[in-house]
């Protein structure tokens, strides 16, 4: 059978939110078989779970936001992409405050987090969504134009095409495909950064956004380069962390993925879109287990690799 997962012991982090600039608090906790990940706001008088689902993002602007009732929490996205790339089923997040620390701006962190825990197989088959025939979510015409897509893949793989017309941008790598089979998530894509623009930073600092953003935990460009001293940390960075952001907005349907997703110039609005759409067509996906290892797709059978 292949097994759920959830984490031998707890494990934590302090930090501070990208856009909040509010110290946070976050423990990672093992949770049952079929609990799926919980995040609880343990700050609040009577503390509130957040259980993921597609249906539980309420604003997808610069991040994914999930909300039950009146508490939220923001920037789920690259721990949510750890979470998918080491496979995890089951956890239990406590947050101090209303954002995921942003750490050093990838997913690496997280995923040192994780793996430091420890990762158990539990007692229960994991579920798969199985995408059975193609879905796809467009916005915008000509020059504008923006799309998502899922199609049936014995697997999982992510293509992802980003065209951002800045000199920096575009001396990099525009496009990347990575299988979660094939390739290893923890050396391709777990370090690659979150990345803006000094131009955008003074409005979104007026409107309370990108308040604990800085060179320490995000690429930074002006009109013409990127500003960090180390520069780069892959010749696509840029392109390979929009493949971890979408890592993370997809598993936020509770359920890893067999499919194809492609996109080109999509973000986390239009990936909580095609989750939506994929889930309002009974006929265009279904729950399945196996219970031959031999019989899953490569990358999911294996525990997860060490960098």
């Amino acid at each position: 059978m292949l097994a759920q997962r959830t984490l031998k012991t707890l494990t934590r982090a302090v930090g501070v939110g990208l856009h909040s600039g509010q110290r946070v608090e976050l423990t990672l906790r093992p949770a049952q078989p079929d609990t799926g990940i919980v995040f609880r706001r343990v700050d609040l008088p009577l503390p509130v779970d957040i259980p993921i689902s597609a249906l539980a993002v309420t604003d997808t602007r610069l991040a994914s936001t999930i909300s039950n009732g009146g508490a939220k929490v923001h920037t789920v996205e690259h721990l949510m992409s750890a979470c998918a790339g080491l496979g995890l089923d089951n956890l239990y997040v406590d947050i101090t405050a209303e954002e995921v620390p942003i750490l050093d701006g990838s997913a690496s962190s997280f995923v040192f987090l994780l793996q430091s825990a420890g990762i158990e197989l539990q007692d229960a088959p994991k579920r798969f969504i199985r995408v059975l025939r193609p879905v796809e979510v467009r916005e915008g015409q000509g020059d504008n134009v923006k799309w998502a897509r899922l199609e049936p893949y014995h697997g999982y793989k992510l293509s992802f095409e980003i065209d951002f017309d800045h000199p920096a941008v575009d001396s990099t790598g525009q496009r990347v495909e990575f299988d979660l089979g094939q390739g290893n998530y923890m050396r391709d894509i777990a370090r690659a950064r979150t990345f803006g623009f000094t131009r955008d930073v003074e409005m979104m600092r007026a409107n309370g956004l990108a308040l604990g953003g800085g060179l320490d935990n995000a690429i930074v460009m002006d009109d013409y380069k990127v500003l960090n001293a180390e520069g780069l940390r892959y010749d696509d960075e840029f392109v390979k962390h929009k493949i971890l952001d979408a890592m993370g907005d997809l598993y936020l349907i509770g359920k890893p993925l067999l499919a194809a997703y492609s996109a080109f110039r999509s973000g986390h609005a239009l990936n909580n879109k095609l989750l939506r759409e994929l889930l309002s067509h009974s006929d265009a996906f279904e729950i399945v287990t196996f219970e031959d290892e031999k019989k899953a797709p490569a990358g999911f059978a294996l525990p997860a690799r060490a960098w």
